[in-house]
């Protein structure tokens, strides 16, 4: 029996076994008290283990090493190098970019996602559309970014549920000429669809309910830089359509920058939306 019990007992967890990794101290001395992004490597140069942000790196790094579950990563890890910005919006720019670039082993991977998509407004009716069709950072009447068509139609079914909208005038369900929609005779929907309110109504509450998913058009004409100043370091982000093209120093760095092909940054738009339409920072059109 005690053989046996022996046999069943499970195998110790590798990260569980931790040993703060010695031969990594010589990587910190370095490490400033202000924002950036820093990077874990291991054996390949090409390859990195783990790249992430903070407002400060050293702070953040030695936060690594007090955490057993980072085990794994931290054996592997030969050295660690880091790349300073002017504050955490530069910091959150060049981390999104360098992981989809870059691909790190221990990260959640930002991929170019082929299925990005939205629901349009050209009528009345909500239509899904695509990344891949559509550029997202110059079509008017968008709402709401989803990973993919099922998401999307998912999301206009909550929001009929929120707001008793019609599913048959959303496009979900066929009506059948002189009848109401399934959903009216259960008092879910709000009666557009057989007389009961004026659809009118309906449309204003739908647009109501998808304003705060509002995608917003690119509002220049071009590149701009979005200057964020520091305590060490001013830096200018530049930005073409939502799509974040690298930090420099100067106008005459930042106007030789150019957008590579491609479609929208779901990244950057999240990341840069709030901090340009706000007003946060200053704004130089390129």
């Amino acid at each position: 029996m005690v053989r046996r019990a022996a046999m069943l007992r499970p195998e110790p967890d590798a990260n569980a076994i931790y040993q703060y990794p010695e031969h990594l101290r010589e990587w910190l001395e370095g490490l400033p008290n202000r924002p950036g992004v820093y990077t874990f490597h291991g054996e390949s140069e090409s390859l990195p283990l783990y790249i992430g942000k903070s407002v400060n790196l050293r702070s953040r790094v030695m936060s690594h090493f007090r955490t057993p579950d980072e085990a794994k990563m931290l054996r592997q890890s030969r050295r660690v190098s880091w790349i300073p910005t002017a504050g955490d919006l530069g910091a959150l720019l060049l981390e999104a970019q360098m992981i989809k670039t870059q691909q790190p082993l221990f990260n959640k991977r930002l991929r170019k996602n082929r299925q990005l998509c939205s629901l349009q407004i050209t009528d009345t009716k909500p239509q899904v559309v695509y990344a891949k069709d559509l550029d997202f950072s110059q079509s008017p009447n968008l709402f709401g970014l989803y990973r993919s068509r099922f998401a999307a139609i998912e999301r206009l079914k909550q929001l009929a549920d929120e707001y008793q909208l019609c599913h048959g005038l959303l496009g979900l369900e066929t009506l059948s000429a002189g009848r109401g929609c399934f959903r009216s005779a259960l008092r879910r929907c709000a009666g557009a669809c057989c007389g009961k309110e004026p659809v009118s109504d309906h449309q204003d509450r739908l647009l109501e309910a998808l304003e705060n998913v509002r995608v917003f058009c690119w509002p220049w004409q071009g590149a701009v830089g979005l200057v964020e100043e520091g305590k060490e370091m001013t830096q200018i982000h530049v930005i073409d359509h939502w799509f974040y093209l690298g930090s420099v120093d100067t106008l005459e760095e930042a106007r030789k920058l150019q957008r590579p092909k491609g479609g929208f940054d779901h990244d950057g738009y999240k990341i840069l939306c709030r901090p340009i339409l706000s007003g946060a920072y200053p704004i130089l059109p390129l």
